[in-house]
């Protein structure tokens, strides 16, 4: 049985899973003779790309990470087999400067980042994530955590939301739902997912509902992309992981939305650049790129992917590789 088939079989199916061994086995088989190399899984979620990974590696260590620690909970069981070869730590992404200090690992061989909601934050109604059913409105990946979405639509000034829905929504019918969500709060606070989305849809244009899928979506997204901070800790996140790669290491990234997937493109845009000044006849070498990539822009699912597991329509995945130590 090949790795796919064991992830079908767990009933969570990886995004992109062939595509993701493809780039980042050769960065953990090329590691430095004389210890194991190590694989870096910086959401973890159900596990499903670090089992395939040790399955594919005999001698790979993971280290997996995750806000959320139902999914750490999950993740545990499903890797239990592979023993004293997995670490799993409870901790955000931008943490990963300090995680690797602590576990006392100097560099790691491959990265990988797989970002937005997991499969089981949406499936439970608790969470809030969805707009499909009645819940609480929470939102957050890591429910240690104070802010909820509760908070944000009842708390922040109508400004404020309106900024958060026009640049982590890409709403732009943000002022309006704004003006609606302050309008319904002082009748009576918000609390329920129905009844944001009930709010949003009637703010919007019939016109405009009619296409583009259900009109709450962006402003869901908004409101989970400030409850749980999630932009800032990508600025963080990705040059810190890129700064644990030693040359052959690799990192590869799965977005869901353009905001993601922008900031990525422009990180590893850089990363992949000479910077000598345009001025000088020759390139300097301390100015050469540190990362080639290994995508050319951003690669899509197969269309049978898409129709066999739908939450992976949205996916683009960046992938580069280190080619310099940094100076």
């Amino acid at each position: 049985m090949d790795v796919g088939d064991h992830a079908a079989k767990s009933g969570h199916v990886p995004v992109m899973l062939g595509r993701v061994l493809e780039l980042l086995t050769p960065a953990v088989d090329a590691a430095a003779t004389g210890r194991d190399p190590v694989y870096l899984d910086a959401t973890l979620g159900m596990g499903g790309h670090a089992e395939a990974m040790l399955r594919a590696v005999p001698r790979l260590r993971l280290i997996g990470l995750d806000r959320d620690a139902t999914a750490l909970e999950r993740s545990a069981r499903r890797l239990a087999p592979f023993g004293d070869r997995v670490t799993l730590e409870h901790a955000v992404y931008d943490e990963i400067p300090e995680v690797l200090r602590r576990l006392g690992v100097p560099a790691v061989d491959a990265v990988l980042f797989d970002l937005g909601v997991s499969s089981p934050q949406l499936d439970e109604a608790g969470r809030g994530f969805a707009y499909s059913y009645d819940a609480p409105l929470d939102m957050r990946m890591d429910r240690t955590q104070r802010l909820t979405a509760a908070e944000v639509v009842n708390g922040y000034p109508p400004a404020e939301l309106a900024r958060i829905l026009r640049e982590y929504g890409e709403e732009r019918f943000a002022q309006r739902i704004a003006a609606a969500i302050v309008r319904e709060r002082e009748r009576a606070p918000l609390d329920s997912t129905r009844r944001l989305a009930d709010l949003v849809r009637t703010s919007i244009p019939a016109a405009t509902r009619r296409t583009g899928g259900n009109p709450a979506k962006r402003t869901f997204q908004a409101l989970r992309i400030e409850v749980n901070g999630e932009l800032d800790s990508w600025r963080r996140a990705l040059p810190a992981a890129l700064d644990a790669l030693p040359v052959g290491g690799r990192v590869a990234v799965l977005s869901y939305h353009s905001l993601e997937d922008r900031i990525t493109k422009q990180v590893l845009a850089a990363q992949a650049a000479d910077t000598t000044p345009p001025d000088l006849p020759v390139p300097l070498p301390e100015h050469e790129p540190r990362f080639r990539l290994l995508t050319r822009g951003a690669e899509l699912p197969s269309d049978e992917e898409t129709t066999t597991n739908p939450r992976a329509g949205s996916v683009r995945m960046r992938a580069a590789e280190r080619v310099r130590e940094a100076t």
